[in-house]
This record gives C-alpha cells, sequence and structure tokens, in this order.
C-alpha cells in the first residue's frame, strides 16, 4: 500500500517541554512527596477528594492519612476499595516508618480481598462478602476489596455496618450520581448519613459520559486536594518532554500501524475494541498482524509466555500478549507484575491489549502509548495517557497516540466516523488543559496576588500585569470586565473544578462540530456564551445567576488563553529547522511565554475579546494539516448542511444577552447588522417574540 493511502502524520496536537526540576520526586522528612505531603496536610476533614495525576503517588497518600485516621482520630478500621483487582497491589504493605513515618502500613493476608481467588461476582464468590462481614467485626483494621465486592457487601449487610470507618474509594470517576450507578448510590448514602469518614482518590474527576460525579450538595462536603499534571511532569528527574497526537489512515490499520510504531520504544498498543470501526473483528488475527508487521516471531519465552520476534535488524524484542484470553495470559500477567522485573528496562518491550493495561498499571518504562480507534470516553484517554507519563531513568520522551479511521464523507457511516474523529480532537483539547498551567482570573487592577511574579518591573497599577508562581506554575491574568465569583462555592469551582466544566464544553458532539468543522458559518459566542452558558447551568443549578456567569468566563478564559498561547508557540520559528515554519507546535516556548505573547498583541485583555475567541481555532489549524484536504473539506460540506434552528432555551438567553447590550448602548440588537453577534441576539429576540405569540394564541384557543 503507497505512502498516500496510509498517511502517516507527523504533527502532534499537543506538545509540552518539562523542566524536570526533581521536585516532585523529593521526600520530606516523613518520607512524603509534594502531593503526599499536600493531601495529609487535610487528614482531619471528614471527607477528602484527591484529585492527582498517575505516579503522583495517590495510593502512599492515602495510606498515610488511613494510619493517622486510625491511631489519632477514632476511626475504627479502613476499607480501601479499588475497581479492579490488579490495583490492589497498589496498597500492600509498606515499611513507611523506614522513611520517618510513625507506622508502617500493614494489611494482613486474609483481608487483601484482591488477591482471594474466584471473580467478584456475589454469586460466584460469596466468601468475599462474608469475608467483609468477618472484617467489620473483628478488631483488625485494613481491608482491600473491589468496587464489586463492596457493592455486594453493602447490600447485604446496610449502611450501619460501616459507621465510624474510612471508606477510601480508589479511581472516583467510576462512581457517578445517576441512580443506575449502584456504587454511587450507596455512596451517597453513606455521606447523607454522615457516619462515615471518605477519601476518593482519582487522576480524571470527569467521567466520559459527561456525568456528575457526585451530586452538587454531597460534593460540597469535601474538601479538595489538586496536584495537577504540570507541577507533577515539571518536577520528575528524567522526562522532559511529552507529545499527544491524533493520526489518521485509510484502509486497514494493520496496513497503517507500523507508520506509527516504532519496535525501539516502550510502547503499549491498545487495538479497537470489537465494536469500533477501525477493528477487523478478529482479535487474535490482529495481534498476530502486528507482530508480522514488527518481524519473524521465533516462538514465546516459557517462563514469561513473552512471544519473541525479530525484528529485520536482529534483534529480538518481547512482546506480552493481553489480548489473548487463554490460559497463557495469567502467566504472561504474572510475567508483568514479578517485582523482581519492576526496575528491568529489557524485561519486556511492546505490550498487546484491549481492555486491560490501563489505569492502575504501573509499567514506569513506558515510553509510548499507541491507542487504535478511539476508546470509550475521555477519561479513558487520560488513564492511558498516564501509563507513558511516568518518570524512569534513561527515559527522556513520553508520547500518546490515537490512530483512528479518517472519515469518509461519502459513506453511509459518515455520522459515526465525524464523532469518533470529533471524540479525538476532544480528548486532544482536554488534555492540552489538564497538562497546562492552572490559571487564576482577577478583574482589571485587583493588586498584586500573593506568590505570583510579575517580572523584573514588578505588578504595575493600570498596566497589563501577568504573574506566575515557580513553585506550582499558576499563572495570575487580569482580565477587564470579569465577573468575580460571589458564593465560596463558586470560588472553588473556578479554583479547583475549571477542568470538570471544560470536560463537558469539549464532551459535547454539536458545540465541537459546529466550532470546528463548520468554522467559517460558526459565531464565536455561540460557543462561548450560549453553550458553555448553557452547560454551566445545567452543572451547576444550585449556583445563582451571577455565580454561574463568573464560572462560564472563567472556563471560557482558560481555554482561550491555552489556545491562543498555542496559536504563538505554532509560529514561533525553531531556529533548528533553519528558519523553516511548518505550523507544529514548538516545545522550545513555554505555554506561559505564549500567554504573555498572546496578552501583549492584543494591549487590553477584556472578557468582551476573549468570547470573541472560537475555542477550536487552533485544533482547525492542526486538523487542516492532519487530515486529507478533500475528505476535510466534504466532512465541513455535510456539517454545514445541517440547519440548526435556535432552541427556545438558546432564544431566551440571547434575549437576555440583548438585554445586557440595550443597556449599554441604549439600543436593541439589529436584526441586519454587520456583526453576527449582534444580528444573532435579534435573531433570538425573534424567536422567543414568535414563541410567545404562538402561546398567546393556543391560550386564547383555549379560552374559546
Amino acid at each position: 500500500m503507497s505512502t498516500e493511502e496510509t498517511k502517516r502524520y507527523s504533527i502532534p496536537t499537543v506538545s509540552i517541554k518539562t523542566d524536570r526540576t526533581g521536585a516532585s520526586s523529593k521526600s520530606n522528612a516523613l518520607g512524603m512527596r509534594p502531593m503526599q505531603e499536600r493531601a495529609y496536610a487535610k487528614r482531619g476533614e471528614q471527607y477528602l477528594l484527591i484529585k492527582s495525576p498517575p505516579a503522583s503517588g495517590k495510593s502512599r497518600a492515602l495510606m498515610f492519612i488511613a494510619l493517622d485516621k486510625l491511631m489519632n482520630q477514632g476511626v475504627k478500621q479502613a476499607l480501601i476499595v479499588v475497581p479492579e483487582r490488579s490495583i490492589g497491589g497498589s496498597f500492600a504493605d509498606e515499611p513507611l516508618s523506614q522513611y520517618g513515618f510513625f507506622s508502617d502500613w500493614v494489611v494482613k493476608p486474609q483481608w487483601n480481598l484482591c488477591n482471594a481467588p474466584g471473580t467478584d461476582d456475589v454469586k460466584v464468590a460469596p466468601s468475599k462478602v462474608k469475608a467483609v462481614g468477618e472484617f467489620l467485626a473483628s478488631d483488625d483494621k485494613i481491608l482491600v476489596c473491589t468496587h464489586a465486592t463492596f457493592r455486594f457487601a453493602y447490600q447485604e449487610l446496610g449502611p450501619t455496618a460501616f459507621d465510624d470507618r474510612l471508606i477510601a474509594v480508589d479511581e472516583f470517576h467510576h462512581v457517578s450520581s445517576d441512580q443506575n450507578n449502584i456504587l454511587g448510590r450507596q455512596l451517597t448514602e453513606l455521606i447523607q448519613r454522615n457516619k462515615v469518614h471518605m477519601v476518593a482518590m482519582t487522576g480524571s474527576y470527569f467521567r466520559g459520559d459527561a456525568e456528575a460525579v457526585l451530586a452538587p450538595d454531597d460534593e460540597a462536603r469535601f474538601d479538595t486536594v489538586t496536584y495537577t499534571y504540570y507541577e507533577q511532569l515539571n518536577g520528575y528527574e528524567y522526562l522532559k518532554s511529552l507529545d499527544i497526537g491524533y493520526y489518521f489512515y485509510t484502509g486497514q490499520y494493520l496496513d497503517a500501524v507500523m507508520r506509527v510504531l516504532d519496535p525501539s520504544l516502550k510502547t503499549i498498543v491498545h487495538i479497537p475494541n470489537v465494536n469500533a470501526r477501525e477493528s477487523l473483528k478478529q482479535k487474535h488475527k490482529e495481534v498476530e498482524g502486528i507482530m508480522d508487521g514488527l518481524g519473524t516471531w521465533k516462538g514465546t519465552d516459557p517462563q514469561t509466555g513473552f512471544h519473541l520476534v525479530e525484528l529485520p535488524e536482529g534483534r529480538v524484542i518481547k512482546i506480552a500478549d493481553l489480548v489473548d484470553d487463554g490460559d497463557v495470559r495469567s502467566a504472561v500477567l504474572s510475567a508483568l507484575k514479578d517485582p523482581k522485573q519492576k526496575n528491568n528496562s529489557d524485561h519486556v518491550d511492546i505490550i498487546i491489549a484491549l481492555g486491560m493495561a490501563k489505569e492502575g498499571f504501573d509499567w514506569i518504562w513506558c515510553e509510548h502509548a499507541l491507542t487504535i480507534g478511539y476508546r470509550n470516553s475521555l477519561t479513558e484517554i487520560v488513564q492511558i495517557i498516564g501509563r507513558a507519563t511516568r518518570d524512569a531513568p534513561g527515559k527522556e520522551s513520553a508520547r500518546f497516540t490515537n490512530l483512528i479511521a479518517e472519515p469518509d464523507a461519502s459513506e453511509d457511516m459518515v455520522a459515526d466516523a465525524i464523532n469518533d474523529t470529533l471524540k479525538a480532537i476532544a480528548a486532544s483539547l482536554l488534555m492540552e488543559q489538564v497538562l497546562a498551567p492552572r490559571f487564576e482570573f482577577t478583574p482589571k487592577n485587583a493588586g498584586e496576588q500573593p506568590g505570583f511574579d510579575y517580572g523584573p518591573d514588578g505588578y504595575k497599577q493600570g498596566q497589563l500585569n501577568i504573574g506566575v508562581n515557580h513553585d506550582d506554575g499558576r499563572v495570575h491574568v487580569e482580565v477587564k470586565g470579569l465577573v468575580e465569583p460571589k458564593s465560596e462555592e463558586a470560588a472553588r469551582i473556578c479554583r479547583e473544578d475549571i477542568n470538570e466544566v471544560l470536560a463537558s464544553f469539549v464532551q459535547n458532539s454539536k458545540t465541537l462540530e459546529r466550532g470546528l468543522f463548520d468554522h467559517d458559518n460558526t459565531i464565536p459566542e455561540e460557543l462561548t456564551i450560549l453553550q458553555m452558558g448553557k452547560i454551566v447551568r445545567e452543572k451547576y443549578p444550585h449556583l445563582e445567576e451571577d455565580d454561574q456567569e463568573a464560572v462560564r468566563q472563567y472556563a471560557v478564559a482558560a481555554l482561550a488563553f491555552t489556545q491562543k498561547a498555542k496559536q504563538v508557540e505554532m509560529l514561533v520559528t525553531d531556529e533548528a529547522t533553519g528558519g523553516a515554519n511548518d505550523g507544529t507546535p514548538k516545545a522550545n516556548l513555554a505555554l506561559i511565554e505564549g500567554v504573555k505573547q498572546f496578552a501583549m498583541s492584543v494591549k487590553e485583555l477584556d472578557i468582551d475579546l476573549i468570547d470573541r475567541i472560537n475555542p477550536f481555532d487552533t485544533a482547525y489549524a492542526i486538523l487542516a494539516k492532519a487530515m486529507d484536504e478533500k475528505t476535510l473539506k466534504q466532512v465541513q460540506a455535510v456539517i454545514a448542511a445541517r440547519k440548526i434552528n435556535i432552541p427556545i432555551e438558546e432564544a431566551r438567553e440571547l434575549a437576555k444577552r440583548a438585554v445586557e447590550f440595550k443597556r449599554d448602548r441604549n439600543r436593541l440588537p439589529e436584526i441586519n447588522a454587520a456583526d453576527p453577534w449582534e444580528k444573532r441576539m435579534a435573531e433570538g429576540i425573534a424567536v422567543l417574540t414568535r414563541f410567545k405569540a404562538s402561546e398567546k394564541r393556543k391560550e386564547g384557543n383555549g379560552n374559546a
């Protein structure tokens, strides 16, 4: 197959460079790394939510907190609840006292139910549910079990059995406020009963289905500890760069995979789900096809079960097949989890998986996470990326690649194809926000904020001020006309949860397809004001209107600044290329410098300007290079042909904005205005007027 037929594009959608300060690996006198120290400082909270990336040490942070609760806070017992048995190993015995802590972490073998034989089905393994009851009746202190075992035990024992105990839930994004989510319903009952302590841990608090993890009232009880990806990656000793990209191909993925699979890199390959468009519906043959593409099969290692494949240059690599669910897989899993091999970079070279090797899978040497076909959710993508972002000696770079079939606008499946593409782009946009420094916005002339460096001349009243906190990477930006949050809850959302708001925004396919594929016909304010406003109102209905507007503005500003800063990066000429500018992001310019340059270019930062920025401009520029031009135009035509009417709720919001417009300009928006946003507001008034007239006629007919 020709290069034209199976294209390999070399444009990463996200490219970051770390400072390698080593800070996130340093321990204090109690043996705690920075994230763990931050979490331990809040050990007295009854409800604690730890939001921290993979490899930041959440498991050990929980050990410190749980031991203090057991010994100093009157908590009777601690139950550690993990999503799957393999993650239970993260909570194995740890000699914490060797590093300065007052106690060791010890789990008696009979109470680590993740190591017990049998599945976690109550009908198949009732002994595990029985064991939870026996533990609760004992004087022992720590139990580890899966989400499933906890659910079954709760159903049998009831909420009172867990009074005065700590429930620690790992990978908390599995929980949902949806009533159909059993674990979420059980935890809600425990929170409302208010007789347990709870620690929730996650690397991605947003869910793939955009459903809320907790109801607002329950979430408000939690004190949050946030440790960002930015802090984590910059504090590494070895890893200095991370690239994230989506790559398009045509034909079968087996013909294209070798264009992105480099056997010199330690790689986890996730083949497509059998229901995905990219799947060939024969998972075992797909694994064989990948190995054939790499080289010549030379048998399997009798001890580990790893496949031995000889590359064309003669080197033999070891491949772990986790797709094969036969008898050999248990041997392969055992070999991968062998603690004696944890620090051996030569133990295995490539892991091929389907539903495994995602969250909680610890292979520090992974340099490349290659995912074929879009996975179920943004959460899953974030978890897979986390497999490659662990620090290891000699590992200087990491990458994530999403290999997806290019949409064919001539096919009947064009809607599904476009949707998969949108999801891949959404994952890229969200990861860009997750990896970016945290913004702190204030109105113009709010004054110097503590902990921020405003440059050699310091903070200047009345001028453009951008401050940087060099310890945690936060960026302070002043924005004229910014609405400040009034309630503590709104302030917390702006401070801690903006990425969750943005996750809901980029997961909205209609928003993304209009802003990206109907780029020329979409008014930015429809996205930044109407759609973001709608998402905030639905996500936080309990907030006052002014607080909802404050959250909306913070979210839009964070997204706009990240994207505009990236545009500056893309325009910077890399001297190493001899002055060539191929439009790709250059890692030699930090995002913070990009923010400063964007701010300087507009002279005055105000919220009206920010609302006029299409938040998908930069993504479109990359997409135009990554996708075949003919296909891109076909897809744009399909999207543009879908007539979008103004829903009544959107018309009401437009009318409200029109009132603000009249207050500012002493006139209503005009339907023939040259400014597209003014015209859209006028159209909203017209739709609302027609709707009210129609309702009035119906009332009149009903009374006749």
